[in-house]
C-alpha cells in the first residue's frame, strides 16, 4: 500500500473518531474501560439477567474501580453518566452497543468473543472491542431474540430475528460454529435513505432516477438483481418510493426491511417452524395470500425459491407494477437463476414455457454492484424485450462504465445512455405517462 493511500486512510479514520467524539465525548475513555472491565469480570455470563442484582452490583463495583482510576478530570454527574452508560452496555448488549448507536456503522460482524468486526462506507474494519467468553456472546444472542419470541439452543442453532429498529440479525452457535457463537447485524437507518441520498452516493445519476420513477409509476414489473450488500434493498425501498399514495400495497419479507412512507401498506413477514417442524410460514404462503388480499402492487423482499413461480404468475395476470429482488451478478444471471428457482416449485414445466412466463413478466432488471472501493452502482438498467426463439432478449437501456481507479483508489467512470430507446415507452404512453426525451440526452 502507498504511503499517500496509508496517510488517507489514517485521515479517515481521525476524521470518523472526531466525529464519535462530537456525539458521545468519552467514547475513547469508556472503550478503555470497557475492555478492562470485561477482562476482570469473574461471573457466569449465563446468570446475568436485569433481576439478578448481585451480579449486576459487581459488575457497578469493578467500573466505579476503572472510572475512578481513568478519569481524574471528571466531575461526579459525568463519572455517572460514564457508569451508567457502561453497565448498560455490559450487561445490555455488551461491548457491539456502541456499533449500533454509530450511525457510520452499516453493518456488525462478530465471529466469536475476540473479533468484533464493523463495516463502514463499504469498507470492513476489525474494531479492539471484545467480548468475555462465548458465554458473554450467548448472553447478548439471547437478549437479542428473546423478546422477538425466538430460541437459539443447541437443537435450534440458527435464528434469523429483527431488531426493533429494523436491523436485521442472525446468529449461529456451535456447534454449526466452530470458533464461538458468531453474530451478524445489517443496521438499517431510522430515515431510510431517499432517492436524493443515492444520487448524492454516486449510485446512480438524476436521469436515471426519474426513468425509474416514470418506470414504477407506469407500473413495470421491476427486478432488483445483485450480490450480497450491494444495496438491493435500499433500491428496493426508493423504488416503492415511487408508487402513488392511493394504491394499496402488499410486501412480503423474510424480515421485514422495507420502510414504505405510503399510507396504504400491509406488511407481511414469514414465520419459522417451531421445535416440532411444525408451523412454518413461508415468501411462497404469503405471496399465494397476498393475491386474495386485493393488492395494487405486491412488493417481495427477495426471491429465491418457488415462490418466483407465483410472483410470475401474478404479474402476468394483471398484478403490474410489483417490485422483487434477487442474488444474481448480472441481469442475464438473473434470468437464469429465475428459471432455476421456477424449477425449484416442484411444478414439471419445459425451459421454454418458463422463458415465456419471465419474458412476458418483468419489464425491467435493476443491476446493482458494490466495487471494489466499496462503492454501491446501479451497473445495468435493462430491458427484458421478450423472446427471439428460445432466447430472452435483453437490452441495456444505462449503465455504469469503468474506467479504472484512481490514485486515492476510488472506481473511475459514468453512467451512460445506451442510445436505445425502451421499447415499453409506448406502453407507457398509453397510460399516459411520457417520458421526457432530455432524460435519453
Amino acid at each position: 500500500m502507498s504511503l499517500i493511500k496509508r496517510l488517507e486512510e489514517k485521515n479517515i479514520e481521525k476524521k470518523q473518531i472526531r466525529q464519535e467524539k462530537e456525539v458521545d465525548p468519552y467514547v475513547e475513555l469508556k472503550a478503555k474501560i470497557q475492555n478492562k472491565v470485561i477482562d476482570e469480570l469473574d461471573i457466569n455470563f449465563k446468570d446475568i439477567s436485569e433481576e439478578n442484582e448481585e451480579v449486576t452490583q459487581k459488575i457497578n463495583s469493578i467500573i466505579l474501580k476503572h472510572i475512578e482510576e481513568e478519569s481524574l478530570n471528571l466531575t461526579n454527574s459525568q463519572k455517572k453518566k460514564i457508569r451508567e452508560e457502561l453497565l448498560d452496555e455490559i450487561i445490555g448488549f455488551g461491548p457491539i452497543t456502541q456499533f449500533l448507536k454509530d450511525n457510520s456503522v452499516t453493518e456488525i460482524m462478530v465471529n466469536g468473543p475476540n473479533k468484533i468486526y464493523v463495516e463502514r462506507n463499504g469498507k470492513l474494519t476489525l474494531t479492539d472491542a471484545k467480548f468475555k467468553n462465548d458465554d458473554h456472546v450467548m448472553h447478548v444472542i439471547k437478549k437479542i431474540v428473546s423478546p422477538l419470541g425466538r430460541r437459539i439452543d443447541e437443537s435450534s442453532p440458527m435464528v434469523d430475528a429483527r431488531l426493533p429498529n429494523g436491523s436485521r440479525v442472525n446468529a449461529i452457535i456451535p456447534p454449526l460454529a466452530i470458533d464461538g457463537p458468531s453474530i451478524t447485524i445489517r443496521k438499517f437507518s431510522d430515515d431510510p435513505f431517499t432517492v436524493d441520498d443515492l444520487i448524492r452516493f454516486g449510485t446512480l445519476t438524476s436521469k436515471m432516477a426519474e426513468f425509474l420513477k416514470y418506470c414504477v409509476q407506469g407500473r413495470l414489473n421491476i427486478v432488483v438483481s445483485g450480490g450480497t450488500g450491494s444495496g438491493k434493498t435500499t433500491t428496493l425501498n426508493v423504488l416503492s418510493s415511487f408508487i402513488p399514495n392511493e394504491e394499496r400495497i402488499i410486501t412480503i419479507e423474510d424480515a421485514a426491511e422495507l420502510q414504505l412512507s405510503q399510507e396504504h401498506v400491509v406488511r407481511l413477514e414469514t414465520r419459522p417452524a417451531n421445535l416440532e417442524g411444525k408451523g412454518e410460514i413461508t415468501i411462497r404462503d404469503l405471496v399465494k395470500n397476498s393475491l386474495r388480499m386485493r393488492p395494487d402492487r405486491i412488493v417481495v423482499g427477495e426471491v429465491r425459491s418457488g415462490e418466483a413461480l407465483d410472483m410470475l404468475q401474478a404479474m402476468n395476470t394483471g398484478h403490474d407494477g410489483s417490485l422483487t429482488t434477487g442474488h444474481a451478478n448480472s441481469p442475464r444471471d438473473m434470468l437464469s437463476r429465475l428459471e432455476t428457482m421456477v424449477l425449484m416449485s416442484g411444478m414439471n414445466l419445459p425451459v421454454r414455457a418458463i422463458r415465456d412466463q419471465i419474458a412476458s413478466a418483468i419489464d425491467l432488471i435493476i443491476q446493482q454492484s458494490r466495487l471494489m472501493d466499496g462503492s454501491r452502482k446501479i451497473t445495468h438498467i435493462t430491458e427484458v424485450q421478450g423472446m427471439e426463439g428460445d432466447v430472452i432478449i435483453l437490452q441495456d437501456i444505462f449503465r455504469f462504465e469503468q474506467r479504472g481507479v484512481d490514485n486515492k483508489g476510488k472506481v473511475k467512470g459514468e453512467f451512460v445512455f445506451t442510445g436505445v430507446m425502451p421499447k415499453f415507452i409506448q406502453k407507457l404512453k398509453e397510460k399516459g405517462i411520457n417520458i421526457p426525451q432530455e432524460i435519453f440526452m
